[in-house]
């Protein structure tokens, strides 16, 4: 039997020009640091106008395949795990902002992720790794009660944990799940003391990983990560300090 015909669906002359610059950015002739042909080379080259340009331009800055800068030619970008991650970050907060449900969900996911990377770190560990590690809680303890500087010594605290693994991969995720949480954490301003709850955990952790213990080092992220994970919440009413 015949199948029945599927027709052929004219695309807009800026998906077409979007598909031959992603073409010639995957295949190599556009590498990461080059500038992208001039909006009038490309208008030559392709036979369309400046609108159809400009959109296919903008959609390959939205995939974080190139840089557009004011009053200078767009360049490519060389793709590494944290810009990968980054172009999922508005949708994973516009995601995360409508559903109770999915901030749980990344909660959970971050446990599940951080419990493993804690266990590599203490594992893996370094003299200058536990150094780093310790810098940053001397960070964060210096930021007691300035809320925005105490959590990025947070999240920088956690990203240290993961690069101790030397997978850049694992590095990105955890950045990127920080910084999705941390939406729903620097609205919480009303300091109770938790925060030094916070800095013995931490403390406890860099203990953990400078004798090598991997069971203890997890078991003591376990105890930090959902003391601290009621503290996310959609609507930033609970009380708190930080994970």
């Amino acid at each position: 039997m015949i199948s029945q015909p599927e027709p052929i669906v004219r695309r807009k002359l800026s998906d077409e020009v979007f598909a031959r610059l992603k073409t010639l950015i995957e295949s190599g002739e556009l590498q990461p640091g080059d500038e992208m042909p001039s909006e009038r080379m490309l208008m030559e080259r392709f036979q369309v106008g400046r609108p159809a340009i400009r959109e296919a331009m903008q959609a390959l800055a939205n995939m974080g395949l190139v840089e557009i800068s004011h009053g200078e030619r767009a360049k490519v970008l060389k793709l590494t795990p944290k810009s990968l991650f980054r172009q999922m970050d508005v949708a994973a907060k516009i995601m995360l902002s409508g559903s109770s449900d999915s901030l749980e969900h990344l909660k959970s996911a971050r446990i599940f992720f951080e419990r493993g990377m804690v266990r590599e770190a203490a594992s893996r560990a370094t003299a200058a790794d536990v150094a780093a590690l310790k810098d940053t809680l001397i960070r964060q303890r210096d930021a007691l009660g300035d809320s925005e500087t105490f959590i990025a010594a947070d999240m920088a605290f956690h990203s240290c944990i993961a690069q101790i693994s030397g997978n850049p991969i694992y590095t990105a995720v955890s950045e990127a799940m920080l910084g999705w949480l941390k939406e729903y954490h620097t609205e919480m301003l009303i300091w109770t003391g938790r925060e030094n709850h916070t800095l013995a955990e931490h403390e406890e952790i860099i203990d953990c990983i400078s004798r090598g213990n991997p069971d203890d080092a997890e078991q003591a992220m376990i105890k930090h990560l959902e003391r601290s994970r009621a503290l996310y919440t959609l609507k930033g009413k609970a009380e708190g300090a930080n994970g």
